[in-house]
């Protein structure tokens, strides 16, 4: 099968990444890290100007009424810069699982303002954590028995931000009143949006930072000189980068493959996602430790911004299970006897 993107896809993807190659710079996305992990400028300018905030979202919710690729797309070109956006958090985590799950009141009174960028929304699981839970307006809520919606204005909702690795994404530990959360109609159809359609997009952010990894990598190689010649004439280095331009295009056919099956409700499209999490994310963390250790001495340097993709690479591995868990649930669905 040959995948190609549409017209107006591949227009999208072109906007998306000019749109983040302009804004989303190394300098912003510090200062963001030193702030609260949110660029806000570059999020209003996300949601309001270019209007991709809702990109996955029925047009009757303030959405762009487009699908899952479309969303894989935004995510990749999010992901090759590291963007400083609550992205993943709200539009691929909280809104599936509002609009899947939820009320038709509650979709009407939220999806919109996600969509627009006026409320923050995240996810939290049964620990608690969520994602850019510092900053977020309200939270979606798996209590195992239960998936909650939960406001951060409430007097009894409390969030604790916590240091991570990946500044950009910094996590939040919430502490609420079930008594005062109002319940999703369907938690299992809420818990299954948000366990597909986020794990396509986190495999998506993936792909973008592995691809920069490489493009990055592959500039410096042929700038770099050592003993006389530019480093990306040795064989050594010739082979490393290949490997990772390998790894790299199989991340993107398990995305976009994921993504597809996910727009035609395909029957392998659970088998897929997990696919893609499990090997977009493991191809993002290796890809960015070939990163530093091709830059050599500088690249070890926190001022350097492989460090960036590093700590993004380690953040998408874990987020919605590790890429072991995934393997544990794609052996599953293809019917392996885990025991033996």
């Amino acid at each position: 099968m040959q995948f190609a993107f549409t017209d107006e896809q591949a227009m999208i993807a072109e906007t998306a990444a000019g749109f983040f190659a302009e804004h989303a710079t190394s300098a912003r996305t510090r200062a963001a890290m030193a702030d609260n992990g949110v660029d806000a400028s570059l999020w209003q300018a996300f949601t309001q100007e270019l209007g991709l905030g809702g990109v996955n979202l029925p047009e009757a919710h303030g959405g762009a009424g487009l699908g899952m690729v479309e969303m894989a797309i935004v995510a990749e070109a999010a992901g090759a810069h590291i963007a400083a956006l609550p992205l993943l958090a709200g539009c691929a985590l909280a809104a599936p699982g509002i609009l899947a799950g939820g009320t038709d009141e509650q979709r009407r009174a939220w999806l919109p303002r996600i969509a627009s960028g006026e409320v923050i929304a995240t996810f939290a699981g049964l620990d608690l954590l969520a994602p850019h839970g510092g900053v977020a307006d309200l939270f979606v809520v798996d209590t195992g028995s239960a998936m909650l919606i939960v406001r951060r204005d409430h007097p009894a909702t409390q969030v604790t931000t916590l240091a991570t690795m990946d500044a950009t994404r910094p996590y939040g530990r919430l502490r609420f009143d079930p008594t005062a959360a109002e319940p999703l109609a369907d938690p299992e159809a809420a818990r299954a949006a948000i366990r597909r359609i986020g794990a396509i997009a986190i495999a998506a952010d993936a792909l973008g930072g592995a691809q920069s990894c490489l493009d990055r990598t592959v500039r410096y190689a042929g700038e770099r000189v050592q003993f006389g010649r530019t480093i990306g004439s040795f064989q050594a280095v010739k082979h490393r980068l290949a490997d990772m331009m390998v790894a790299i295009e199989q991340a993107r056919s398990a995305v976009y493959w994921a993504a597809c099956a996910q727009d035609e409700a395909a029957s392998d499209a659970d088998l897929a996602a997990h696919a893609a999490k499990a090997f977009a994310t493991d191809t993002y963390a290796r890809c960015a430790g070939d990163m530093i250790q091709l830059h050599g001495g500088i690249g070890f340097t926190w001022e350097h911004d492989a460090h960036l993709f590093f700590r993004r690479a380690q953040a998408d591995r874990t987020l919605l299970g590790t890429p072991d868990w995934h393997r544990e649930q794609v052996a599953r669905l293809i019917g392996l006897d885990l025991a033996a």
